[in-house]
């Protein structure tokens, strides 16, 4: 599909000498002894007490040469089919708060609210499995995302692995899928360093646990222009592309051939409010913008961070749209078009089930999109053309052959009204008829039989995490 470039030649090696300086003479803080003495064996200078790590250009240039020859662009065809965006569902996105659509208000996620959610996943989406949607701020934070394995394991039917943001829980969560017949029942997640250029305890522990296991390993970057970053398009990429490489250069370290990748989800600041926008214009221009000086320096694809990070912050229409406005910049400058969004609302803080339900409805008109032509007779539809004729005693649609196909053929959202916005009330009636199908597919819930006993030995393993983490 259609992929417009933002980026001159010209202004590749400019912005690829700035990324050199700035690892080499700053570098980045790393609070992990095992990456510093990888690093150090790997020719980085180290500095032990002070966790500090400087990469010399020649040693940048070399991993940079062994990128560039991994990823040498393949043979293309000359043309590029759209994919159909995934369908919206709650899986591994995880907000702090859940929106009430009753109460018109948000709350911090809780137990009770997650197995709301796990239930309404299992009745979407169930044999596609459900996973960790939602923070669970009653439970201690080291406990938190084996909680979360212990209710899907109880209220869905395919539960996804958890979500282990510490090393510390990788071990439990093994042990908890273990006893469900599932093998290494975690999920690594993102990797999230501290920004700028900071390779923090948590997240450091984690990666290089993650890297060893040879498991696919990039940088999950969110820097702000302006905060972060410097404001300037260009510094932007220059700290923001270091970063990324400063992280394949550490997991080569580690692993020679650990698979790499990333992604990149910029935000700006409102110089008014000081609120930061993972959606708007300048923070779309940043992201694109960066992500392709990476894959034209570096050789690499680094996703731009996908729809559901908007800045919406009640469910409806708006937010959809805001959505699919942001998906469809980012298919127009990397070609390839990113999901929707899972119901998320205020840069992901928070989930709506109504506005997952509206998401759905849009992500199905986007799908559109990947259809192709099939010149079979059936849909040449020469039979039907002859008998309408030029039309002046009927018209295609009273057709059988119409009425056979525009399933297939139409887009027909379930709440979406296709006839275009019409005001507050419209939307309202909208929002209402969502919120009543919310509670029709929680209704029709059935709860999954799982063995008593399974549970009970979950439950021993949380009991034992409680006492050796807290």
């Amino acid at each position: 599909m259609f992929q417009r470039a933002l980026l001159k030649e010209a202004d590749v090696e400019p912005l690829a000498a700035g990324v050199l300086t700035v690892l080499e003479t700053v570098g980045v803080l790393c609070q992990n002894g095992e990456l510093l003495r990888a690093l150090d064996a790997a020719g980085a200078r180290v500095d032990p007490a002070a966790q500090r790590v400087q990469f010399p250009k020649p040693m940048q240039r070399e991993y940079l040469e062994q990128f560039r020859t991994e990823h040498a662009p393949g043979d293309d065809d000359g043309h590029c089919a759209f994919t159909a965006p995934g369908m919206p569902g709650l899986g591994g996105q995880i907000a702090q708060f859940f929106y009430d659509d009753k109460q018109k208000a948000r709350r911090r996620g809780n137990r009770d609210d997650f197995v709301t959610l796990t239930k309404l996943g299992e009745a979407l989406h169930g044999d596609a499995g459900v996973g960790h949607s939602l923070l669970l701020t009653d439970v201690p934070p080291l406990l938190e995302p084996l909680a979360a394995a212990l209710l899907m394991a109880e209220y869905a039917s395919h539960p996804s692995p958890a979500f282990a943001w510490n090393v510390r829980q990788v071990d439990y969560l093994v042990e908890m899928g273990e006893l469900l017949g599932r093998q290494d029942w975690f999920s690594w997640g993102a990797i999230c360093f501290a920004h700028p250029l900071r390779f923090d305890k948590d997240v450091a522990d984690k990666f290089v646990r993650r890297v060893r296991a040879g498991a696919p390993t990039g940088l999950t970057a969110m820097p702000v222009a302006g905060v972060t970053t410097p404001v300037t398009l260009e510094g932007f990429i220059v700290v923001s592309a270091a970063e990324h490489l400063a992280t394949w250069i550490a997991a080569r370290a580690l692993n020679p051939t650990v698979p790499l990748g990333g992604s990149l989800w910029a935000g700006t600041p409102d110089p008014r409010t000081g609120e930061v926008s993972y959606s708007s214009f300048d923070a779309m221009l940043y992201g694109c913008t960066a992500v392709e000086f990476l894959r034209r320096w570096c050789g690499l694809e680094v996703v731009v961070g996908g729809g559901e990070y908007c800045s919406a912050k009640e469910p409806g229409l708006y937010a959809a749209q805001e959505k699919a406005y942001k998906a469809l910049t980012i298919a127009a400058f990397t070609g390839r078009h990113p999901s929707l969004g899972q119901g998320m609302l205020d840069d992901g803080k928070v989930l709506s089930p109504v506005q997952l339900l509206l998401e759905r409805d849009l992500t199905g008109g986007v799908a559109q999109y990947s259809r192709t032509v099939n010149a079979t007779p059936e849909a040449l539809a020469l039979a039907t053309i002859a008998d309408v004729d030029v039309g002046l005693t009927k018209s295609y649609f009273e057709t059988t052959h119409t009425l056979e196909n525009f399933r297939e053929c139409l887009w027909t959202p379930t709440l979406i009204d296709r006839s275009g916005w019409r005001g507050a009330d419209q939307e309202a009636a909208i929002l209402e008829k969502a919120s009543r199908e919310v509670q029709t597919l929680l209704a029709g819930y059935r709860k999954p039989a799982v063995d008593p006993g399974t549970l009970a030995a979950m439950r021993g393993v949380v009991d034992r995490a409680k006492r050796e983490l807290l």
